[in-house]
Parts: structure tokens; sequence; C-alpha cells
């Protein structure tokens, strides 16, 4: 296990290892072998604050919520303030410190578990260890909740729920990062084109005209959409159609003809094609089972 750094603790600062008996049995848990906490802290404005690691035996995550700093990799030297979260992979020779002027406020988190590798490749998708995330409420709330575990006695059930917390605030990392990515798209908000995506949902729309919608190229917009999404722009307007077709199916009585007219389909057949690659049931089905 990494060791965190010897930093002095300030006022209203928190630094906590996990103890070993601890990490022997977050290891063996089935709820938290995948992913678990081996240290975690809150610094404030931390002067003087640095570390050098050439084996790096955790994955490492900090979150600067104001100040700046520097951190050094293989890669090179690159400046980090408010809003950056850094992720360092286990096996990264590194260094980091706060500026000197300025120092960062930093909460991190040491991890590891079976799962640890692909949360931080999901994090990662651009292989940058710098990612913008912004300084959201839910970050800073998991963070705080994850914290609480420091005065529990060292109670497993505790370090059970803070590992769970972690799960999920590596998920809200990788959202708020999307979320930042999706700020602007072209000339217009992602989720604006998706509202107007929404609103055509019983009409048909081709990628040129999302793409004139955008401002961009069709291939150009195209590739956008997929980087942030993960979908290409068709198959989630298609994915949009069929989720409207499950609303229909469960709150109305019209048949699978009507439902398919309904969002643009001339073809029943086709459309009930469409909805089983989807959903993986025919309409029909789809149907019977919402009645169980």
């Amino acid at each position: 296990m990494s060791r965190p750094s010897n930093w002095p603790l300030s006022p209203g600062a928190s630094r906590l290892v996990t103890p070993k008996f601890l990490l022997d049995a977050l290891q063996r848990h089935p709820l938290t072998c995948g992913c678990y906490p081996t240290a975690m802290g809150y610094y404030p404005r931390a002067h003087g604050h640095f570390m050098h690691r050439e084996r790096h035996d955790d994955n490492l995550l900090l979150l600067c919520t104001e100040g700046c700093g520097t951190v050094t990799t293989q890669g090179g030297q690159f400046s980090v303030s408010s809003g950056d979260t850094i992720v360092l992979p286990r096996t990264l020779t590194h260094s980091y410190a706060a500026d000197t002027g300025t120092p960062w406020t930093l909460y991190w988190v040491h991890f590891q578990g079976s799962d640890a590798d692909e949360f931080v490749k999901h994090l990662l998708v651009e292989g940058d260890c710098r990612i913008h995330s912004g300084v959201e409420p839910s970050l800073l709330t998991g963070f705080e909740q994850m914290l609480t575990v420091g005065s529990t006695g060292y109670s497993l059930d505790a370090f059970i729920g803070a590992a769970n917390r972690l799960r999920h605030l590596l998920a809200e990392f990788a959202l708020c990062r999307d979320r930042q990515r999706s700020q602007n798209m072209g000339r217009m908000q992602l989720t604006d084109l998706q509202s107007f995506m929404r609103e055509r949902v019983s009409s048909s729309l081709s990628l040129k005209e999302l793409a004139a919608f955008t401002g961009l190229t069709p291939q150009h917009f195209a590739t956008r959409y997929k980087a942030e999404t993960g979908y290409s722009p068709m198959r989630h307007f298609l994915h949009m159609k069929m989720e409207a077709a499950c609303r229909l199916l469960d709150s109305t009585q019209h048949s699978v003809k009507v439902i398919a007219a309904k969002l643009g389909y001339l073809d029943p057949l086709y459309f009930s094609r469409m909805f089983r690659q989807t959903v993986g049931l025919s309409p029909s089905q789809y149907r019977e089972s919402q009645r169980g």
C-alpha cells in the first residue's frame, strides 16, 4: 500500500489510513473486494504540501477545490487548479506539490480492488491524468460521507459503506467530467440538441438535419456526438423512440400499429423489429411482461 504524504495537518484537515486488519477484510468481502479505500483525507490550503513516489501501489484520486499546484509524471509537468481532478494509476511514478503562493485545497483518496483498474481506465478515457470535473456539490458530499468513517472506531460496517460510497463517487466523477465536456458542442449545448431530438421523436430526423442544428458537418458532428455520449446520434435517436414506445405500451391500450405510427414508423413490422433489437422483447411481449 502507498503511504499518504506526511504533510502536518492544519486545523480542519483530516487524514485517515485504513488499518491492515480492515484492508484484509475489505479485500475479502464480496461487497467491497472490487474497490475500497486504503487512505483518504482533506487538506485545506495545504502550504508546503509535496509528495514524490517512485513506486505507487495504489490508485490515487485528488480533487482540487481551490488554489493551485503542479503534478509531474513521465508525461511531463502540468498545472492543477480549482475544478481539476487528478487520477494517478498504480505503478505510475509521480510527484505533486502545492503552489507556494496560493496552495491548493485537496480532497483525496487512495484505493485498491479487483475493479479499481477498470474505474481508472474509465476515468482516463483520453489518457490524460488531469480531468475537468468541476467542483460540484455531489463530489464534495461524496468525500465528506467517506471521511465520516474516521470517527467510527474502525467499524467494518462503516468501511463497507465507505467503499460503496467510493464506487458511487468514482462514477460521479466520470459523469461530472462528461457534463463539463458537454458544455458546448459547436454552437449549441448538447442538452439543447437532445431536447430537439426528443421533441421530434414522433417523426424522422436525418444525420444531416441534426448536424445542421449544431452548425457542424455531418461527419464532424457524428464523431463529436459519439465521443460525448458513447452512442452515434442516430442510434441515440432510435433509443429515444424506443423509450417513448415503452411509455406508450405501459400507459395506453393502443395497438402496436398505432404506436408505431405515433413514432413515425409507417411499417409496424419494421418498428417491431427495431423495438426487439433495442429492448430485447417484441412490443407485445414487453406489454405482457409489464402486467406481472
